[in-house]
């Protein structure tokens, strides 16, 4: 079992900054992928950016150059810098981990972030 706390979310203005924070725990395979996703009201949920446990990442295309994923192993913590933030990035984040060895993924109960003109 693995557990996902988000925090860092909140109410900004468009152009500013936000950094949310996944917190993990349990048990992590060293193998896995943790990823941000963001879900609007009546819009399905799509990626955001994601990193594995080799550092490599990937964005979606509306984030790209403006966002930037990132984890600290030590404390088993991924962080989404968000920069430049617009009224459209305006969701509920939500950071999943993917285990490579046993394809099981869980969810964090997500944190809401609200970008306004």
């Amino acid at each position: 079992q693995v557990t996902l706390v988000e925090s860092g979310g909140g109410l900004v203005q468009a152009g500013g900054s936000l950094r949310l924070s996944c917190a993990t725990s349990g048990r992590t395979d060293s193998l896995n992928v943790i990823a941000w996703y963001r879900q609007a009201p009546g819009k399905q949920r799509e990626l955001v950016a994601a990193i594995d446990n080799r550092g490599s990442t990937n964005y979606a295309d509306s984030v790209k150059d403006r966002f930037f994923i990132s984890r600290d192993n030590a404390k088993n913590t991924v962080y989404l810098q968000m920069n430049s933030l617009k009224p459209e990035d305006t969701a509920h984040y939500y950071c999943n981990f993917k285990s490579l060895l046993t394809k099981y993924d869980y969810w964090g109960q997500g944190t809401q972030v609200t970008v306004s003109s």
